[in-house]
């Protein structure tokens, strides 16, 4: 084996080359790190140079300060905050504009009647859902960066804000409540939504002041998938008695989604049949009519508007019946047109709302850059979780202002947007930025044209006139700053069934668990953990356990790690794992160890004891090394050790001792120490330690070859070995 790694020349022309020594190739002198260094880098710097070094850095950092102060400086500012400033001079307006309007009107169709039912899961008067779907949509397309992303309600912030307005705004006990007090208890709802709102909103801004969007790399997608597929569950049942017509309290807290199961089983009862029955027909046509979206989705040149055609054939229908009379079904009630007057939160509620306007926020967060993240993948463009924290912050804020609730990306209304074919985000140019939804303008104007003239034209109808009656004017006593108000005759049925039948993606993430467990049993346990969680507590617990769950996970893997015993691949100067199925060539005295894995304080124990078990190191002296060859095999007393370090991405303070410390037992036990392939960072730590009082800059090596090379130089210095060859 002398000129296996140890020799200096090559093979000259016509030379056999030995199969046997890597590549049939003789090697350079090793290098350690202070050579490579000498030779390829920056020769170690004194004191002074470094000083000066940092205080040029300093200079160069203040430099540059003052040019982002500079007229050019603030104009890159701009466009970095304003992203429609960048893309709308490249925008193709005759070959995107129709393709974006056409999106635009379909997602803005589907906004009303949603944002009206998803209203009701936030406790809060179906009008509101409406300027949430407007407000929301316009600011975050002049300042989001998701090309794909449709902002507006989403069930599972408007099922979490529903929960903490039930509990901040209680419903009397009686429950018979007169029209005054059911509008003032509908304003103080109103105004703890917008609270929540306001508070979220300043959270992520705060977040972006930051720069924090790197969170969103901790919500991984098993937690995202499980905690939108159990809180779909929670949508589903929180609807049930509004689809049998029973008055029933909202249930909050852990275990909310039983205690509602069970008081629906006790009043099942006294259901309305009349609501039961316009549950069931809506149900009917509103499913199939998501089926033929999704298969008929290349076929069909806009995506069936069942919601909006559900509504109006709904309110028609109680319109001509009075079904809200004979047969007592609860309908939407009154609809204000024009927009309500600007208003800042109550503030002094804030205290009370920061616990739950928290997960409010990461939920937000989570579920945009996921979903934002999905689709930039899939057209090849990049988001900047940064700039989406203060789209979504600023969103928030400001639509809080006229009395909306919490808001994000909406799963279905973004497949809705990419199925109709939103022509924007199909920017191929290299020299474009990411660009955004000009169809969301389009969906602005749809649910504009509802607040402004769907109230009045109601309001001439005489019969619906006639009802109103009094509650109009009760309503603009107590709400003013809103136009003309009308009556709709919508079933609040219709709008639960909507709320159920836009629940269908979300259930379906389910069909992915099988492909999952095959992938990854562990991130399969993080995704049924997550669900169960959320299901049996609430959105907000489940989604703080799935999250420490999550990186409880990613502790535990990196604490089980194997250290391996590396060989030399016959005819290669590759080193592999001895237990692999290859021949592998072993030098008696010698071993060579990767340990793969960060070492930090919880992993320095298993560390230790594997350093232990392979070197055969122990407190009361030296014991047999443990081998990883064939059982018959005859462990030789180990003389040099390489611990290959390219596994170790950082370290720490304990594990930088720890390092120490295993140099040490190896001096004492005559064992000599080298360490290949440490980055920087790693062996800045283990300098600050103290490990050159314990080892020598020779014993740094840039390679694994270059440290076994050195240390058969060794070997062979003390005394030839011949190699042994386990297959």
């Amino acid at each position: 084996m002398s000129g296996l790694l140890g020799a200096r020349t090559c093979p000259g022309p016509g030379e056999a080359s030995d199969l046997k020594s890597p590549q049939g190739a003789r090697f350079r002198e090793p290098l350690t790190e202070a050579r490579f260094q000498q030779l390829f880098g920056d020769a170690e710097q004194e004191p002074e140079l470094l000083a000066e070094s940092r205080l040029s850095l300093l200079c160069r950092l203040w430099r540059r300060r003052a040019r982002a102060c500079s007229g050019p400086g603030a104009w890159r500012l701009l466009l970095a905050r304003l992203p429609p400033l960048r893309w709308l001079p490249h925008y193709r307006w005759r070959a995107w504009l129709l393709g974006d309007a056409v999106a635009g009107v379909t997602v803005g169709i589907v906004h009303v009647p949603q944002g009206m039912a998803f209203a009701l899961l936030t406790s809060v008067p179906p009008v509101f859902g409406l300027y949430t779907s407007f407000f929301p949509v316009l600011i975050y397309t002049l300042l989001g960066t998701g090309r794909h992303l449709s902002t507006g309600t989403f069930a599972v912030l408007s099922l979490m804000t529903g929960s903490a307005v039930e509990r901040l705004v209680p419903e009397p006990l009686g429950g018979n409540l007169s029209g005054i007090e059911r509008e003032q208890l509908d304003a103080q709802r109103v105004g703890a939504a917008a609270a929540m709102a306001f508070g979220s909103g300043a959270l992520m801004l705060g977040m972006f002041a930051l720069q924090l969007g790197v969170l969103s790399t901790f919500l991984s997608e098993p937690v995202v998938k499980a905690l939108t597929s159990g809180a779909a569950l929670h949508v589903l049942v929180s609807q049930l008695p509004s689809l049998l017509g029973l008055p029933l309290p909202r249930q909050i807290g852990c275990f909310a989604l039983f205690k509602t199961l069970a008081a629906v089983l006790t009043a099942l009862p006294r259901s309305n049949p009349a609501e039961l029955t316009i549950s069931a027909l809506s149900l009917a046509l509103l499913v199939p009519v998501k089926e033929l979206n999704v298969r008929f989705r290349d076929r069909l040149p806009t995506p069936i508007p069942g919601e909006i055609v559900m509504v109006l054939l709904a309110s028609v229908l109680c319109f001509t019946s009075s079904l809200d009379t004979r047969y007592n079904v609860q309908i939407v009630g009154l609809l204000p047109g024009g927009f309500p007057r600007p208003l800042l939160p109550n503030l002094a509620e804030l205290p009370r709302i920061v616990a739950d306007s928290l997960p409010v926020a990461l939920v937000t967060f989570a579920v945009s850059a996921s979903l934002a993240s999905i689709y930039a993948d899939k057209y090849s463009y990049t988001i900047d979780s940064n700039q989406e924290l203060l789209a979504h912050g600023v969103s928030n804020l400001i639509s809080s202002l006229f009395s909306c609730f919490p808001n994000s990306a909406t799963l279905a209304t973004t497949s809705l947007l990419v199925d109709a074919g939103g022509n924007t985000q199909l920017l191929r140019l290299r020299s474009t930025p990411p660009t955004l939804q000009l169809a969301g303008l389009f969906s602005c104007a749809v649910v504009l044209s509802v607040l402004l003239w769907l109230g009045p034209f109601f309001y001439y109808l005489p019969k619906v006139r006639e009802r109103a009656g009094v509650g109009v004017a009760g309503r603009r006593g107590h709400m003013p700053g809103y136009g003309r108000s009308a009556l709709l005759l919508c079933p609040k049925a219709v709008l639960a069934c909507i709320n159920i039948s836009s629940m269908r993606q979300m259930f379906f993430q389910m069909q992915e668990l099988p492909q999952l467990w095959r992938i990854s049993r562990v991130d399969f346990a993080v995704w049924m953990v997550t669900w169960v969680a959320v299901v049996t507590l609430s959105v907000d617990l489940g989604l703080a356990v799935g999250v420490v769950f999550s990186m409880m996970t990613v502790v535990c893997r990196t604490q089980r790690v194997q250290c391996l015993a590396l060989g030399l691949a016959e005819g290669t100067e590759l080193y592999r794992p001895l237990r692999e199925r290859h021949k592998l060539l072993q030098i008696p005295g010698l071993c060579i160890l990767s340990y793969p894995t960060p070492l930090y304080f919880g992993t320095r124990g298993q560390f230790r004891r594997t350093l232990e078990r392979h070197l055969g190191l122990r407190e009361g002296g030296k014991e047999t090394p443990k081998t990883d060859g064939p059982p018959d095999a005859v462990a030789e007393p180990i003389r040099v050790v390489v611990l290959d370090c390219s596994g170790i991405t950082f370290a720490d303070a304990a594990g930088a001792r720890e390092v120490v410390q295993l140099s040490r037992r190896c001096r004492d036990a005559g064992i000599h120490l080298l360490l290949a392939q440490c980055n920087a960072s790693v062996l800045g730590t283990l300098t600050q330690a103290g490990l050159l009082d314990r080892v020598t800059p020779e014993q740094l090596f840039v390679s694994v070859q270059d440290a076994a090379a050195h240390a058969l130089e060794r070997l062979e210095s003390a005394g030839p070995k011949s190699c042994t060859v386990w297959v």
